[in-house]
């Protein structure tokens, strides 16, 4: 055993082990196979319900179930079991006057955590319980490491992350967690499809000249039989516009971004997005179009427009309001929307307001910001002033977006400083990013040279010079809204979770010190 065991739990394993050995000397394989059962907990649960003891007994079936034991308690000829399967759980009684007697020896080697199966009809017990009176039982697999002491859950939380099947077994409620997860996909898939869009793979592996589409920093690697620098994927965009530009009017992709960033209770390296676009619309359109997305998720996942996110009830009933980066960003700074993009004022506007709280890390981004272009520095003024006051019982579209923090969205008729793009904000979480796309190929050129000279200046999150998606809008991409919805925040929100590991089956973890 690893050294890492306690002595207790070494002596479980040692116990259980032999108990193993055991069962093989009775002629039964502790891994056995060939054994499906024909039922589910639920389908009992649903067929009964709470009828009382002597209706089940006029009725009481044959039952066929398999499941982990959950808990034990033995009282000589007979024991009750606990036994959960993908449904839900229910009670086993096993008695030795019902058991032909091999079987009743394979169960006085039972263990919680082993996995077993029981056949046999339905009773009502005298405490009430819904159980099924095992006439058949037979052990699947010898649980050799103990669970918890606690099966009702784990106390350490990391513990959780790092060993998810354990907390899948014994921590209440994670289970509906990730079955939720998998319903939300399921309804944006299916909300998707049934709009005419078609869904699509892109390349995870990108080489090093098409690995843009956000600002972040890619994972690299290496490929040895073509000799080739790659980048693992930071966005689905370049391609998926690709193939807008081929035709394909309506495109998503339900995939997974890796990005070399830090860790926290927002952000996990490895995350899931959707991104998807529609040809022939613009960024209001996809206003709507999420407003709508949201509404179905809220009533489909959580039975209605109000869903609670940490204490905090959200409601999403469209319409949703708008927010203007522009406007908030600039008066935070104490200056006028036109003052503010002209950068009239707007070093010493940054420096007072980095003045104020001269030992926050948000005074030094504002420090830093005077020394960048006035739609960065409006962006960042929203980000430490604005963001915070956004509301918290309605998502909320943020609006007007300056030209330089957004460089693959089209640029706005009315005034070229800004562009045609939202944010979504939920919670105080950014979830959503879209925007009318940009299909002018001289234009793109010149956004990508720009952040060409931006990583240069020592900017590691610009993005690289993709010629060959120059190349794909020269040959004409129809007018285009595009939009990426981070999956794994909109499954916070609808799961009430706290932190992005909780809705991320293995999420990535600092090791342990031995």
């Amino acid at each position: 055993m690893a050294d890492d065991l306690g002595t207790t739990e070494r002596e479980l394993i040692e116990q259980r082990l032999k108990k193993a050995e055991a069962l093989r000397a009775l002629g039964v394989n502790p891994y056995g196979n060939g054994r499906a059962p024909r039922h589910l907990t639920a389908d009992v649960t649903a067929r009964y319900g709470d009828r009382p003891a002597d209706e089940i007994a006029r009725d009481p079936g044959e039952w066929s179930i398999a499941g982990r034991v959950l808990a034990l308690r033995s009282f000589g000829k007979a024991a009750f079991l606990r036994l959960r399967d993908r449904a839900g759980e229910l009670q086993v009684w096993l008695r030795k006057d019902r058991l032909p007697e091999k079987e009743f020896e394979v169960f006085k080697l039972l263990d919680v955590g082993d996995i077993v199966a029981a056949s046999g009809p339905a009773t009502r017990t005298k405490t009430g319980e819904l159980t099924i009176e095992a006439a058949s039982f037979a052990i699947l697999t010898k649980s050799i490491r103990p669970l918890p002491e606690k099966w009702h859950g784990l106390a350490d939380v990391e513990q959780r992350y790092r060993q998810r099947y354990v907390d899948l077994v014994v921590t209440p409620g994670v289970r509906e967690v990730f079955r939720r997860r998998a319903r939300i996909v399921s309804t944006v898939r299916r909300f998707l499809d049934d709009r005419g869009y078609l869904e699509v793979e892109t390349p995870t592996l990108h080489k090093p000249e098409e690995a843009g589409g956000a600002a972040a920093r890619p994972f690299e690697t290496h490929h040895n039989a073509l000799d080739l620098q790659l980048k693992l994927r930071i966005a689905t965009e370049l391609h998926l516009k690709r193939l807008v530009v081929g035709g394909l009017d309506r495109v998503y992709e339900i995939g997974r971004i890796f990005r070399n960033e830090g860790i926290d209770r927002r952000h996990n390296p490895e995350f899931t997005t959707i991104e998807f676009y529609q040809a022939y619309a613009t960024h209001e359109d996809l206003m709507r179009l999420t407003e709508e997305l949201l509404h179905t998720l809220a009533r489909e996942v959580s039975g209605g427009p109000v869903v609670t996110f940490q204490g905090q009830a959200i409601d999403m009933t469209p319409p949703f309001p708008r927010v203007s980066m522009l406007e908030v960003g600039a008066r935070a700074l104490g200056l006028s929307p036109e003052d503010a993009l002209a950068g009239r004022g707007l070093a010493e506007a940054l420096g007072a307001a980095a003045g104020r709280d001269n030992q926050s890390e948000d005074a030094w981004k504002l420090e830093q910001a005077a020394s960048r272009s006035p739609g960065e520095a409006i962006a960042l003024a929203f980000e430490v002033f604005g963001e915070p006051e956004l509301p918290r019982d309605r998502p909320a579209f943020v609006v007007d977006f300056p030209l330089e923090v957004s460089p693959l969205s089209r640029r706005r008729d009315a005034d070229p400083r800004l562009v045609d793009r939202f944010e979504l904000f939920v919670a105080g979480m950014e979830l959503a990013n879209a925007f009318s796309e940009l299909n002018d190929p001289g234009d793109q050129r010149a956004r990508f040279e720009a952040q060409v000279k931006a990583r240069a200046a020592g900017d590691e999150e610009a993005m690289p010079y993709d010629e060959d998606f120059v190349r794909a809008l020269e040959l004409g991409m129809p007018p285009t809204a595009g939009e990426g919805i981070g999956i794994d925040r909109l499954a916070m929100i609808l799961t009430d979770s706290p932190s992005i590991r909780d809705v991320i089956l293995f999420p990535l973890l600092k090791t342990r010190d031995p």
